[in-house]
């Protein structure tokens, strides 16, 4: 699989005070905004990272999207359980 067919992320706990789950694409960052973004990451707590398929990239992005909002919320998700909801979309 070439690199321009994954999408490379990554999904952390912010370091700062709010403490909030975050996910970052960094393949698909801009000039403008990849040192912030990538900095953002790196202070914060890692949880889980990989490539996504480009082919079923939108997909995985639901995914991940409902188990941010679960672990903002307060629900236990570990990153077992995210990687095996993946699992079908990861590159």
């Amino acid at each position: 699989m070439r690199a321009a067919d994954r999408v490379m992320f990554e999904v952390y706990r912010e370091g700062n005070y709010n403490r909030k789950y975050r996910v970052v694409y960094f393949t698909e960052l801009g000039d403008y905004n990849r040192d912030a973004e990538i900095n953002k990451a790196m202070a914060g707590d890692h949880f889980l990272d990989g490539f996504l398929a480009e082919q079923h990239k939108e997909e995985a992005k639901a995914v991940i999207a409902q188990a941010l909002t679960r672990l903002n919320d307060g629900q236990e998700v570990t990153p077992a359980e995210l990687e095996a909801e993946l699992r079908g979309y990861l590159a």
